[in-house]
């Protein structure tokens, strides 16, 4: 598998992203991975504001969705003010389900949608202390740019987190809006 059919979220998606994301926590959960995500946490209100602010694109294959992620354009919580050179990604989400190596189909997606944008970077955190989850994004390109200690959580707590950056081959920064986007894309 090299590409997965790309679209945009809809409201109709909501219950989905939900299951998604609370599949991904009871996953890291009983492999041990704790405290980066719990089932429950959020609601399909925390998915229909990231709509209404950023993007959230599914990954479709055999008529189900595959996986999903947020695209943010700025990060403050995380990254200060920054110029708009890079894209966001959080929420990396894969049903278990799909097929091994969907989880870097996805991520590369998110890179091809920074880069249409004319931006050129993409960046994400993970927990502190998630070794395996850092070590992915590692071998996926990316390196280690800083600390966040403190980050706001959805549930009103804060938790430390490890920052990563990958640069793009993408055309010069910040010249394009990033918000257009057709409602369907591969």
């Amino acid at each position: 598998m090299t590409d997965l059919p790309l679209r945009l979220a809809t409201g109709a998606d909501l219950p989905t992203l939900v299951r998604l994301r609370d599949d991904a926590a009871r996953w890291m959960l009983g492999r041990g991975i704790t405290g980066q995500w719990r089932p429950g946490e959020l609601t399909e209100d925390h998915f229909r504001r990231t709509m209404a602010t950023g993007e959230v694109w599914l990954a479709e294959s055999g008529g189900r969705v595959a996986g999903a992620w947020e695209l943010w354009w700025r990060d403050e919580d995380a990254w200060g003010a920054q110029p708009p050179v890079a894209g966001y990604v959080h929420r990396l989400m894969v049903d278990r389900a799909a097929a091994p190596g969907t989880g870097r189909l996805l991520l590369r997606a998110a890179e091809r949608r920074v880069t249409e944008a004319g931006r050129a970077f993409v960046r994400l955190d993970c927990l502190a202390g998630n070794e395996r989850l850092r070590s992915y994004y590692l071998d996926a390109g990316y390196r280690v740019v800083g600390h966040k200690a403190g980050k706001p959580q959805p549930d009103g707590t804060s938790k430390s987190f490890t920052l990563l950056e990958k640069h793009l081959a993408a055309g010069p920064a910040g010249t394009k809006d990033p918000h257009p986007v057709p409602r369907s894309a591969h």
